[in-house]
């Protein structure tokens, strides 16, 4: 039972290398491996620093969701928007990086903070686990629809729609969390799902239908011939 927080952190990020992996295959050449790497990491820091941010406002329910979608959506934007990504065609790819690390931050603190709240049942802390892969997707994917908001010089509305798309995200997670009890274990399975399912829906969306913009259509076909053999 005590090594599942500890070894929790391989439950965020192992999945988020594994999306990030996918989803960048036959992007070569939109980004340089070093900057993928920092930016994955940075994403890591700050997802630590707004999942503590969203365990203090986690009693105040309304407040918390709207600020919560506010913070964790300008976080990002103040990594992506420095001068050298600027209407960048590679920006959006380097949000995607962000915002995966950033998600995969959550896993570990959710479950140590269960943890440290006496909450040990491994059913519920394994549900909370499967539950923020959902939490993964969602932040790799308004990471990415941020970035791509600044290469076309239109973060504001970017911005502004991946806050809206937050909000009834965040409303998820925080029953999740409230629920996250032996108790509630169905009513908490059925937040987890939601939550993956939310977080699908965002994802395939921004990969498959923003992310592709940035391909000429030969770059498009060679990516589909890369996927199809790999």
């Amino acid at each position: 039972m005590d090594v599942l927080p500890q070894s929790s952190l391989f439950l965020g990020v192992i999945p988020a290398l594994i999306l990030m992996y996918i989803t960048i295959k036959g992007y070569e050449g939109f980004y340089k491996d070093k900057v993928m790497f920092l930016s994955f990491v940075a994403g890591i820091l700050m997802g630590f620093v707004a999942a503590f941010a969203q365990s203090l406002t986690i009693a105040i329910v309304l407040i918390y969701v709207v600020l919560l979608a506010f913070f964790n959506q300008m976080f990002k934007t103040i990594v992506l928007n420095i001068g050298r990504f600027q209407e960048n065609k590679e920006t959006p790819i380097y949000g995607l990086s962000l915002g995966l690390g950033f998600g995969s931050s959550f896993t570990p603190f959710m479950i140590i903070a269960l943890s440290s709240l006496a909450i040990n049942n491994v059913y519920v802390l394994l549900t909370v686990g499967i539950g923020s892969f959902g939490i993964i997707l969602f932040h790799g994917a308004t990471g990415s629809f941020i970035g791509y908001g600044i290469f076309q010089g239109k973060l504001m509305k970017h911005l502004l729609v991946a806050i809206l798309l937050e909000l009834p995200f965040e409303f998820l997670i925080g029953l999740m969390i409230i629920y996250s009890k032996p108790e509630f274990l169905r009513m908490q399975i059925g937040f987890a799902f939601a939550t993956i399912l939310y977080g699908l829906v965002v994802y395939w969306y921004v990969t498959k239908k923003v992310l592709p913009q940035l391909l000429t259509k030969a770059e498009k076909r060679k990516r589909i011939k890369r996927k199809t053999k790999g």
